[in-house]
């Protein structure tokens, strides 16, 4: 008990040396957020791309948290899809995984199949992250084209559309 206690003195004392700067450092950290227009460029870009291929889609751009920026939901889309595109944009940013690659990790009988089970989580392609400089700011998923493929093919116009003004 006695060294506990010592030990949390002498981590404690060790603190106060380093002064008020190394503690704010430590208390504090920076984040990257894309702007809500370069957000509406990447949804409008990943629309334009689907309706090129003839695909009436939802797709929503989230924010490194989750949290929906931009909604886009073409005139004939089906009403499932809007929730569905921001699952997918959120299991993408949430998982900091595309979610074309979370299909075969999740299936029936493999060890990771319960993250289907969890709320908000949409395991179907078209959810890509999207990164600036190595950081996740964000993610796009797109829902409505015939298969996840073509949703993430749509999802991944949108990425290109703001790679450039995302790279560092």
């Amino acid at each position: 008990m006695k060294k506990l206690a010592l030990g949390t003195m002498l981590a404690a004392a060790s603190g106060a040396l380093a002064g008020p700067a190394a503690a704010a450092e430590d208390a504090t950290y920076t984040v990257k957020l894309m702007t809500p227009e370069t957000a509406l460029a990447a949804a409008q870009a990943a629309l334009k791309q689907c309706r090129a291929l003839g695909f009436q889609v939802t797709v929503a751009v989230v924010d490194r948290g989750g949290t929906a920026q931009v909604v886009l939901r073409d005139r004939f889309a089906g009403p499932h899809t809007v929730r569905t595109a921001i699952g997918k944009a959120w299991t993408a940013a949430s998982f900091r995984t595309d979610t074309s690659e979370l299909v075969d990790l999740t299936q029936p009988g493999k060890p990771q199949s319960g993250v289907r089970q969890l709320k908000s989580v949409v395991v179907l392609g078209g959810g890509v992250q999207v990164q600036s400089g190595g950081t996740l700011v964000g993610a796009i998923g797109v829902s409505g084209a015939p298969g996840g493929a073509e949703d993430e093919r749509c999802a991944k116009a949108g990425l290109e559309a703001v790679r450039a003004a995302l790279e560092l």
